[in-house]
Formats: structure tokens, C-alpha cells, sequence
């Protein structure tokens, strides 16, 4: 009954090897498949982003003489605009209302594609305005906010706060286009100094950690291999080394007897 036992702990040790084992690769395998698609959700501003917008152009709207605001579309979703916002307040359009006759609003239109898609994440901003502002003026506008550095990697990295952004430099580009007399410079909390873009982070981190999770499970597993193995290894030769004295005891008692 001795010699059995190493035998039933090996067995016991393999059926929780095997179990380890399918354990680490069903969660590598969801991994996968849950970080697949990604995350398709188009982030809508911040509160604080939309009132601290909301206050600055009010107070160039006033100057001016033009209505200035924003409107954030997901390209997917074929219902209302994701946000809203103008100097007349936080969802608040501009575009045909009674209270705007002159003015001049930017969109994004934000589409996120799925990882399994062989398209990629774009961002289409346009800049309009009401009838009696010049297209040639209008697309000047559209190409500052370019030049500013809000580019279209910048909207698909955070859509939200970028079209914000761009409403509050509408006032100083429709002055650079001269479709209105130029702002006071008197400096406003808030707007003194624009703030640096968001960091963008690392995109491999960001749409690949079900495959680095994947990875790391499989070294985990290959250690594993190696632990048990290396374990095994010592168990049969414990048991062998007891069988080959005894052996070599029975033969040794032989050749006396002879």
C-alpha cells in the first residue's frame, strides 16, 4: 500500500495542474473577447468644462455682437446631438434660434469604430454659421482651430473637452477673419492661459491589455509547467532511490546464500 500513495499524490497533483491550467486560459480567453470591440461610448463634456465655456462666451458674445456655440455629435447615434452649448447657456443651441440672428457655431461629428473593424476612430469638424456670414470667412475660422492645435486626433482623443475648446476660440478666430470687431483683452478667470491638451496615453496599454494580460498568463503558466515538473521529478526519484537499496539488499543477500 506504500508504494501507492506517491502514486495517488501525483494524481492529485495533476488534476490541480490541469485545473490551474484551464482556469489561467478561460480568463486569458475572456480577456480577449471582452477587449475586443473597445469601448465605442463618445464622452460628452464635463460639467465645469461646459460652464466655464458657457461664461466666456457670454461675455465675447456681449462685445462682439455674435452668438457663439458648440454642438457634439456621435456618428453612430442618428438621434439628437450628444451636447449642446452656447453663450446663451449649457444646452442651449444657437443655430435658428430667435434669440442669435448672427452667429457662428462649431461641430464635431465623432465616430468610434469597434477594435475588430478595419476602419478607424475619425472626428469631422465643421465650423457654421448664419446666413449672413461669408463660407470663405467661415472655413478661415475652421482652418485656425487647426492651426491652434485642435486637430481631429485631438476630438477622437477627448471629444468633450476639445469641442469646448473650440467654441472658446470661435470669438478670437471670427475676429481674425474679420466677421467681428476684435474683443477687449481684458483678461478673465479661466481664460488667461489656455490649459495643456490631455494626455492622450499610451494606446497600446489602452487597446491591447487583454492581449498583455493574455501574455502574462501564459508565462505564469509556463512557470507553473516548470514548478511542477521540477516537484514530480523530485517525488520519483525519492521513491526510486528506497527501491534501488532494496534491490541491491535482496541481491547482496543472495550472493551470500550462494
Amino acid at each position: 500500500m506504500t508504494p501507492g500513495k506517491p502514486a495517488a499524490r501525483n494524481r492529485t497533483a495533476a488534476w490541480a495542474v490541469w485545473l490551474t491550467i484551464g482556469l489561467v486560459v478561460a480568463g486569458c480567453v475572456a480577456a480577449g473577447v471582452l477587449n475586443n470591440d473597445g469601448d465605442t461610448t463618445v464622452s460628452a463634456p464635463a460639467a465645469d468644462e461646459r460652464a466655464d465655456s458657457v461664461a466666456i462666451l457670454q461675455r465675447t458674445s456681449a462685445e462682439q455682437g455674435l452668438c457663439y456655440g458648440w454642438e457634439l455629435v456621435d456618428y453612430y447615434d442618428y438621434g439628437a446631438p450628444l451636447n449642446v452649448g452656447s453663450n446663451l447657456g449649457d444646452g442651449v443651441a444657437v443655430e435658428e434660434n430667435p434669440g442669435c440672428p448672427r452667429w457662428v457655431q462649431v461641430t464635431a461629428n465623432i465616430g468610434y469604430v469597434s477594435e475588430s473593424s478595419e476602419s478607424n476612430d475619425f472626428a469631422r469638424i465643421q465650423v457654421t454659421g448664419s446666413p449672413d456670414i461669408d463660407s470663405a470667412d467661415l472655413w478661415q475660422v475652421e482652418r485656425g482651430l487647426e492651426r491652434l492645435g485642435l486637430t481631429e486626433d485631438v476630438f477622437v482623443d477627448d471629444p468633450g473637452w476639445a469641442v469646448t475648446r473650440a467654441a472658446v476660440m470661435l470669438p478670437l478666430l471670427a475676429a481674425e477673419a474679420e466677421i467681428v470687431p476684435p474683443a477687449a483683452a481684458t483678461p478673465t478667470p479661466g481664460a488667461a492661459s489656455p490649459s495643456p491638451l490631455p494626455d492622450a496615453g499610451s494606446d497600446l496599454l489602452r487597446d491591447r491589455w487583454g492581449f498583455l494580460l493574455a501574455t502574462v498568463g501564459l508565462l505564469l503558466l509556463a512557470a507553473l509547467f516548470v514548478t511542477v515538473g521540477v516537484v514530480q521529478r523530485r517525488r520519483q526519484r525519492r521513491v526510486a532511490v528506497p527501491a534501488q537499496r532494496a534491490g541491491a539488499g535482496a541481491a547482496g543477500r543472495t550472493r551470500e546464500k550462494a
